[in-house]
Parts: C-alpha cells; sequence; structure tokens
C-alpha cells in the first residue's frame, strides 16, 4: 500500500474508468464532449459532467487542495474500478479512459482517508467498435499472469505463516520477502477488489481514523514490524499469520472476476511505477525488514508484463514511445541489477545500506520510466 506522500501525477479518476472496457469508440464525439473535468478541492469533488457517453473518453484531473489527496472510480458496490494516489496539491494531468453503459461513482480522498467525497456518475450509450482481436489475448493472457502469481503465492505464504505459527523468527524472516512477489507484480488488480489490500497490505500509518493497531492491525507489514523491530511472536502474531494465509485465499480465489481491459492493464503499468516511487524507492514500504528492492523489482516486473502483452499494438500506433519504453525498462533493469550478487535472484541489497545518492539514481530511474509509461493507454486505443 502506497503511503501519504505528494505526488507529481494527477491522473486518478481518468486511470480509473480506463480499466472499465476495452471497446474504442467508433465515429465518436467532439472532442470537448469527451472531456471531463474532475477537480479536487479538500472539501469537494467536482465533475463537469455527470452522464457522459460510454467509449473513449479523457478525464482532466486537478487537486485544487492543499492536502495530498487520492481518487477513486468504483462500481455501485464500492469495488475499486482503478484509483490514483498521491496526488499532490496544484498536480494535473490528462489521461485516456474507456467506459462501458453503467453507474458508477467518482470519490476523491483529501488526505488519503475515509471513504471520500463521492459523485454519482453514468455512462450511457456509445458507439463502440470491435476491439482489436490482440489486445482480447493480451487480456487473456494477462489474467492467466494474474491467476498464476496468485496460485504461487499461496504456498510461499503458508511457508512464512508455518514459520511465524512455529516462532522461528529466522525462518519467518527468511520467508517473507518471497511470500510478497505475486503480490506486488499484480497489485492494481488485487487493490481492486477494495478490501483484500487493506487487511493484508497496510501500514500502520495507513490505518484509518479511529483504528486501533493492537487490534485492526493485520497483514505482511504488522508481522513485520513484529520481526524485525520487536523481535518477538507471540500468541496474537499467530493468530494474525493464519488470518494473512486466509485473506490471500479469498484473493485468490477472486482473481479470476477480476475486471480487467487493455487500458486498464495499461494504467495498471503505471500504478505499479507509482507504487515504487512513493514506496519503494523512499524506504517507506519495508520500513522494519528493507526488502525494498525486492518489491521494487516485482512492481517493474509486473509493469512489463504488462506493457510486453500491449506492445504489439502499441508499437503499431506509437512506435517512437515502444522505443523509448524498451529504452527505459532496460536501463531501470539493469540499475537494479547491480543491488542483486546473483542474476535472476531475489538476494536484493537491503536497502539500508543504498545511500542517498544510489536512492536518488533509482528514484531518477522510475521517474524517466513512468513519463513515457503513462502514455501507454493512449497508444493502445489510438
Amino acid at each position: 500500500m502506497r503511503p501519504v506522500r505528494p505526488a507529481s501525477v494527477l491522473v486518478a479518476a481518468a486511470a480509473a474508468l480506463t480499466a472499465v472496457t476495452g471497446c474504442t469508440e467508433k465515429g465518436g464525439t467532439q472532442d470537448g464532449d469527451r472531456v471531463i473535468n474532475v477537480t479536487a478541492t479538500d472539501d469537494k469533488c467536482e465533475v463537469s459532467r455527470k452522464e457522459f457517453p460510454a467509449g473513449h473518453v479523457e478525464l482532466a484531473v486537478e487537486n485544487k487542495g492543499s492536502k495530498v489527496t487520492e481518487v477513486y472510480v468504483l462500481f455501485p458496490d464500492d469495488r475499486v474500478v482503478t484509483e490514483r494516489e498521491n496526488i499532490g496539491p496544484g498536480t494535473k494531468q490528462r489521461v485516456t479512459a474507456e467506459v462501458k453503459a453503467g453507474d458508477y461513482q467518482i470519490a476523491c480522498k483529501p488526505g488519503m482517508k475515509g471513504k471520500g467525497i463521492r459523485q454519482a456518475v453514468k455512462a450511457t450509450g456509445g458507439r463502440t467498435a470491435e476491439r482489436d482481436p490482440r489486445l482480447d489475448k493480451a487480456v487473456a493472457a494477462y489474467r492467466a499472469y494474474v491467476q498464476q502469481q496468485a496460485d504461487e503465492t499461496l504456498p510461499l505464504a503458508e511457508t512464512f505463516a508455518e514459520a511465524v505459527r512455529d516462532g522461528d523468527i529466522a525462518a519467518a524472516k527468511k520467508a517473507y520477502a518471497p511470500s510478497r512477489i505475486g503480490w506486488e507484480r499484480t497489485e492494481p488488480v488485487a487493490e481492486s477488489f477494495g478490501d483484500i489490500d487493506p487487511k493484508v497490505d497496510v501500514r500502520e500509518d495507513g490505518l484509518e481514523d479511529g483504528q486501533d493497531p493492537a487490534t485492526d492491525w493485520t497483514g505482511w507489514h504488522r508481522l513485520e514490524k513484529a520481526l524485525w523491530q520487536d523481535g518477538k511472536i507471540g500468541d496474537r502474531e499467530k493468530e494474525l499469520a493464519g488470518l494473512l494465509v486466509e485473506d490471500l485465499k479469498d484473493w485468490q480465489k477472486r482473481v479470476g472476476s477480476a475486471e480487467i481491459t487493455p487500458t486498464s492493464m495499461a494504467n495498471g503499468a503505471k500504478e505499479l511505477l507509482d507504487e515504487v516511487a512513493t514506496g519503494k524507492v523512499t524506504g517507506e514500504e519495508e520500513r522494519y525488514s528493507h526488502t525494498d528492492l525486492v518489491d521494487f523489482k516485482a512492481n517493474v516486473e509486473g509493469a512489463q508484463k504488462s506493457y510486453d502483452l500491449l506492445e504489439p499494438v502499441a508499437r503499431e500506433n506509437d512506435a517512437a514511445l515502444v522505443t523509448e519504453l524498451d529504452r527505459q525498462f532496460a536501463a531501470l533493469n539493469g540499475l537494479l541489477d547491480r543491488y542483486r550478487p546473483n542474476a535472476g535472484s531475489y538476494d536484493f541489497t537491503s536497502y539500508d545500506k543504498v545511500g542517498k545518492a544510489d536512492r536518488k539514481e533509482l528514484s531518477d530511474a522510475v521517474n524517466a520510466l513512468a513519463e513515457p509509461l503513462s502514455k501507454l493507454a493512449a497508444a493502445v486505443v489510438k
């Protein structure tokens, strides 16, 4: 889960709606009819239109408030279509989106807390064309990949939980980071369910107001603190280890029902880079274990998987963008390789050993990739 930090990206609702469908608009409306302005302040969430045609749309989102905010697009049952966190004050960006007819809510969360300030919106009608068959294949392949990651996570999580229940701190520490890799690779899909991420991946400072860390904090990071900071495993930790496995089994079962489309894949890849920029590079994600580089690599791998599957269509529509993405992915992966002695392994340098200058170099490489990656969704639907 991302920390509450200012960010230079402001595309939340736009990226959110992008996940709803994979059809592109045929014929289309005037450019102005396709643009929906979302203005977030500390106490308002204003949208320029509450009803708009389904199909190809573009959201222009701006945070005019004084607080860092996040914007969600939600189904009526509160499942997350998609979201963007860490939207800094005074920032804005335009993002390509695709929507199918239906009811949704746009929620702005000033301070990144609570259920947010919500606006009911509706996508109606819309003339759509059949999706490029290559994109249907990309979605199918990505769905299989997400399911595989969930399936492979369970035995690793069970190994971690068993070590905790046995009171074996050394074994639990060894099993901790590997148990998170599949989750980190596919986190945007996992977060789309809304209720699973707060159970398994929240940090103490991510708890909602009124929640008590002693009773309400669960998941990996609660156990991380017990292992590395407290240095002890009690009855509560053993109970939480079992609960973590049960919550991950729930995630595994529900992955098959996730809303996945070409544009949600593209925007999910960008979200994974934002995860790196706001949590891993800063060292805040794994603040006790310092296994941030494992998460970092997994996020990049997940982003690259989406990109690789969408690349044939993106190359046809925007060859220059693909060339730049290839270059930046290679550069970032090469930089990460400096921090693992054995190529292909997940035995990365402990992040507390990575100096300020090196962290800045990693941050710059992430930003260099994130900027062109933010254009992938638009390239896919051209």
